[in-house]
């Protein structure tokens, strides 16, 4: 196939074209649905680019010395001399950069390429070494958002974007079948010959186009009437409209340039503005009238097997029958919330995420001590050269290359490397008739969407469990989408009876489930209650049938638990009903004033324990 045969997407095509008539556009992010040919399109860009530009598409298990580069082991050892092999950021200069999924690569290999393609320069500060390489390049890429956002600092870095939609006329995808399948019987390259000319030759009269002043300042009033930060966007908005006119043929920027090529530079700008502006109006609305609302998620109603939790009775139990009495209050005032980590484990992962440290799997992450353990597969140079280096003056004498540095099995020393993973974060919500007592619930809201937020920036999956009447409901199973669970989080009713039992072990159910099938996962489990529970699930008295279902809880691994009283503690009478369950599942615990930045630090860091043995914020009086 051909790049002018590809049917239909012709703002694609053009991002493409300005692109390669001008490097400095920025770039261009093919952003929607799967299977719409992202791929394939920007695969064909190769062809009318001038011949002999490099084209290179980065591998999904692309590791950090993939793409800087490092020291050539086989090389340096033979030598003596170290030997850098170059990575793909140096063999890229001057062509093309072609990233599928780039939702999918962790967040700081994201930031590393882009800033690379904003400088036009590679800095190399790595195991001894001080490198600088000219990386000069266009970088195009693909995401499919349904499987995960970019944040708009990163988004902000691509100079075009093009919300790519499928084709919806019938005879547009005839055309694609028939194309496809002549494809399989006719495998010849072709190129397009013309469209590569032109392109050259407008590439030859960029430097002559005029761009008169009442242009630069459409382009500045253009930019502002949509909305966008930062200056980005004006930058390369001019460098694309020149790129436009150059192709058109025109010696002079007009009015006319900047309009066709706008949406292209303006759509996934003009599209976080948007979203900014919605989520201030819905604040500011929700403060003036509130909202309502009805859960209309259907309850799950699968319950593995598991010891010791049979006299919990039968799933069936846990479903919450609708009642249009119920309150349902707004989100309050939300609120920054500082980082919030747990202590690592020993287990290696193939980790993304921005949340806690974890034991690198793969070649990917942070080098952050050498082990003599060789199932790390990476060598440390500089620890296995100073292994080597008291026994150079002996091995030597023997050695067939004498100024070479003789390197043993038993000097080898390898990487042990880390990078920050993310957690399946379970909100379990008290939706009871006590958290409606001077319109508690929502000031939890606004506490629970600040630490959804917080989940969102550290790319947490969330899920959202809530008991209330008789049951408990999983409402929200885990996702990236923040959206989606502030939706959820908004639509929870407040009524009934507090089945604090239920809620636990729809987590414990959930947590099981997950681990089947994600066994490195990680999860934190945040209980937001007042503690009055008064609905039996078992049968048992309460407090049995709590403490039996924390004892399980607890005996999980990979699971922190925080527990966030939202009981008054300002009025005559206090419980400390919530201390106590925190103290059964060993877990952290905050009251509700605890939340706020000034108070809510590093998790890990909170040793101080009450009297009840219950790790808390602040001490509790």
């Amino acid at each position: 196939m051909r790049f002018s045969e590809f049917v239909g997407h012709e703002d694609a095509k053009l991002a493409l074209i300005l692109n390669a008539i001008d490097p400095r556009c920025g770039g261009v992010l093919f952003l929607g649905e799967k299977g719409t040919g992202k791929s394939t399109l920007a695969r064909l860009f190769k062809e009318i680019v001038p011949e002999g530009t490099r084209f290179l598409e980065l591998p999904m298990n692309v590791t950090e010395d993939g793409i800087l580069g490092g020291v050539d082991i086989e090389e340096t050892v033979r030598s003596g001399v170290r030997v850098y092999r170059p990575g793909i950021l140096e063999r890229v200069n001057g062509g093309i950069l072609f990233v599928d999924d780039i939702n999918l690569l962790p967040p700081e290999m994201i930031a590393f390429l882009l800033e690379v393609q904003d400088r036009g320069e590679e800095i190399v500060e790595r195991e001894g070494m001080s490198l600088r390489y000219p990386s000069v390049f266009i970088m195009v890429a693909t995401m499919n958002p349904e499987e995960g956002e970019l944040s708009p600092h990163l988004l902000d870095h691509f100079g075009m974007c093009v919300l790519w939609k499928g084709l919806r006329d019938r005879m547009d995808r005839m055309d694609v079948m028939r194309i496809s399948s002549e494809e399989i019987f006719q495998r010849i390259p072709k190129t397009d010959e013309e469209l590569r000319r032109r392109i050259e030759l407008s590439r030859k009269r960029l430097g002559d186009i005029t761009v008169p002043e009442d242009i630069e300042l459409y382009i500045v009033q253009t930019c502002m009437e949509n909305g966008v930060s930062g200056h980005r966007a004006d930058i390369f908005l001019f460098y694309a409209a020149r790129a436009y006119a150059a192709f058109c043929g025109d010696g002079i920027l007009g009015r006319e340039h900047v309009d066709a090529v706008a949406p292209l530079v303006l759509a996934h700008r003009r599209r976080m503005a948007q979203q900014m502006e919605e989520m201030e109006e819905e604040q500011e609305h929700r403060h003036e009238h509130g909202d309502e609302g009805d859960s209309d998620t259907p309850p799950h109603d699968t319950r593995p097997k598991g010891k010791g939790l049979e006299e919990f009775g039968s799933a069936d139990s846990y479903r919450i029958e609708a009642n249009p009495k119920e309150d349902v209050f707004e989100i309050g005032t939300t609120f920054r919330t500082r980082r919030i980590s747990f202590k690592r484990d020993r287990i290696k992962r193939l980790a993304l995420g921005r949340r806690t440290k974890t034991i690198s799997k793969g070649k990917g992450g942070r080098y952050v001590r050498s082990v003599m353990d060789p199932r790390e597969k990476d060598i440390a140079i500089d620890a296995t050269l100073r292994a080597a280096a008291p026994f150079q003056s002996f091995r030597r004498m023997d050695a067939t290359y004498p100024t070479a540095i003789v390197i043993k099995p038993e000097d080898l020393r390898f990487k042990r490397k880390e990078r920050r993973m993310r957690h399946i974060v379970v909100f379990v919500v008290d939706g009871s008739g006590s958290m409606g007592v001077k319109r508690r619930m929502r000031e939890v809201k606004g506490a629970i969407q600040s630490l959804l937020v917080d989940c969102y920036q550290k790319r947490d999956r969330v899920a959202m469990i809530v008991f209330r009447r008789d049951g408990a409901e999983l409402v929200l199973p885990p996702t990236s989408s923040v959206e989606m669970a502030s939706k959820k989080l908004k639509d929870i009713p407040t009524g009934g009876r507090t089945p604090l039992s239920a809620g636990l072990f729809e987590a414990y159910k959930l947590i099981r489930r997950t681990y089947i099938k994600e066994k490195e996962t990680r999860f934190a489990v945040v209980l937001v209650t007042d503690g009055r529970a008064n609905r039996s699930i078992s049968g048992l008295p309460i407090d049995e049938e709590l403490e039996r279902i924390a004892g399980i809880l607890r005996g999980l691994s990979g699971v922190d638990y925080i527990v966030v009283d939202t009981e008054d503690k300002k009025g005559f009478l206090r419980t400390d009903l919530a201390l106590k369950i925190a103290s059964l599942l060993n877990a952290y615990y905050f009251r509700m004033e605890d939340l706020r930045s000034d108070l809510l630090a590093d998790i890990a860091r909170f040793a101080k324990r009450n009297e009840e043995g219950v790790r808390c914020a602040v001490p509790v009086d």
